[in-house]
């Protein structure tokens, strides 16, 4: 609940943002797609205090936002609210929308204020508790690849890249770190970071990926996992309402392009004892012992948790050879084609960088299957092997499900998943999943008429 020194916090803050008339309140879905409510500045001390309502169904949704009525949370439910509590920090101005509005993000709970099982947020927050127990704290930061994408489509329906601001050509080229592409998306680039800004997010780097207009802005470290992801979350509102302003949409799709890289969200993740020692750092590029156990977990636990790294069609679609995405549990230094590398550094920044999900993963529940899987490891102290040395496609095979229903299955079998997620929000995360999934595969495609019409 509220303490009165939000309350006054509150208020100091709407007398500095006197401009202020409306609060977007945000509550990240499964999907981390943004539901919630517009309401006037008159309400938010209220709203602090009491909380919002909101149906619990919010979490039952597919991204098309239908309710998936087998999750027992819409009419089974009869659509019932629960309270939506701010999360502390996150109020703050949105600089693309004009000096009147502001942003809130809120939390989901049951009447008695006890977190609601189907909010990633609370899944997150479960998960850290097993940390506190170990008196380490995890330290995350959160990578984010994007396409910014015309606002016209093909006239096949398909995203193409949008017309270069500065040169007016529409490039189609593969063209990495390219400073030519950053100084064509400059002034927009800019606004990024002066928005950022604005909102407190810690946005570091910004640079340009393999794809026409694809783009990658990386968060700066965090000893809070919650916060980290919270981060992340008002990245992607921030980098799409940017993007409008320029005429543009971008895009965190995994793979709008056949024939392009994909997008994803990697986690970079260390852990500190009580003194702030990384308990990873080692003289040995490979890290400690410790860091060893943690890439262990996660290896072990790859399968049950590509649900969760691949929640959508599309996100299989990006899980291609030689395209920077890995197939297999392996672990390198300094190799970008693994799925779990330790960066080149100082020894004391010693960490794990995670490469396996979609831009579309939820942060939330990206980062609770991460620390999840390192927890497992570093109890258990399990062995990942040898790190693989040379070229993660050719000399390895690939192991982990690359389908919607082979990843579901694994989720939703895996007594590790239970053990940290819960039966609860286990079964709800499958159903809404397998929902959407039913649906998209009841579509007919325009493919299928080309290749199957006349050929059946």
């Amino acid at each position: 609940m509220p303490q009165p020194a939000d309350h006054e916090r509150l208020r100091a803050w709407l007398l500095e943002h006197a401009q202020v008339r409306y609060v977007d309140l945000l509550l990240p879905d499964q999907m981390g797609v943004l539901r919630g409510k517009r309401v006037t500045i008159e309400d938010i001390e209220s709203i602090q205090r009491d909380g919002l309502l909101l149906p619990a169904s919010m979490f039952a949704l597919d991204v098309l936002g239908g309710t998936v009525e087998s999750t027992g949370l819409g009419f089974d439910d009869g659509d019932a609210d629960r309270i939506c509590l701010p999360v502390p920090g996150s109020l703050a101005p949105v600089p693309w929308l004009g000096p009147e509005v502001a942003q809130m993000q809120v939390s989901m709970y049951e009447h008695d204020r006890r977190p609601f099982h189907g909010d990633p947020r609370h899944v997150l927050a479960g998960v850290l508790r097993h940390f506190r127990d170990l008196d380490l704290t995890p330290v995350m930061a959160v990578e984010l690849e994007f396409y910014l994408v015309d606002r016209e489509r093909t006239p096949e329906g398909h995203a193409q890249p949008p017309l270069l601001p500065l040169s007016g050509r529409r490039e189609f080229r593969t063209q990495i770190n390219s400073m030519m592409d950053l100084n064509e998306y400059s002034a927009l680039l800019a606004a990024i970071d002066a928005a950022a800004r604005v909102q407190s997010l810690p946005v570091g780097t910004v640079l340009a990926e393999y794809g026409p207009g694809q783009f990658e802005v990386n968060l700066h470290h965090v000893p809070d996992a919650l916060t980290a992801c919270d981060h992340a979350i008002r990245l992607k509102r921030l980098v799409r309402g940017v993007a409008l302003q320029h005429g543009m949409e971008a895009t965190f799709m995994p793979k709008p392009y056949r024939d392009q890289a994909g997008s994803g969200a990697h986690l970079h993740v260390s852990l500190v004892d009580s003194a702030g020692r990384n308990v990873f750092a080692a003289d040995d590029p490979a890290g400690s012992e410790m860091l060893r156990h943690a890439i262990g977990g996660l290896a072990a636990t790859i399968d049950a948790t590509m649900a969760v790294c691949a929640p959508t069609a599309n996100s299989y679609r990006r899980f291609r050879p030689e395209a920077y995405v890995p197939l297999n549990p392996s672990w390198a230094v300094n190799n970008r084609g693994v799925a779990f590398r330790i960066p080149h550094g100082p020894p004391a920044g010693r960490r794990v960088e995670h490469r396996v999900a979609g831009a579309d993963a939820n942060p939330y529940l990206l980062a609770a299957i991460v620390l999840a899987g390192m927890h497992h490891g570093l109890t258990g102290k399990l062995d990942p092997g040898a790190p693989l040395a040379g070229n993660a496609y050719r000399d390895s095979r690939v192991t982990i499900p690359l389908t919607w229903p082979e990843a579901l299955s694994a989720f939703e079998r895996s007594d590790f998943v239970r053990h940290y997620f819960g039966d609860a929000f286990t079964d709800l995360y499958v159903n809404t999943r397998r929902g959407e999934m039913r649906e998209f595969n009841s579509h007919i495609s325009a493919l299928d008429y080309t290749w199957y019409l006349t050929t059946s």
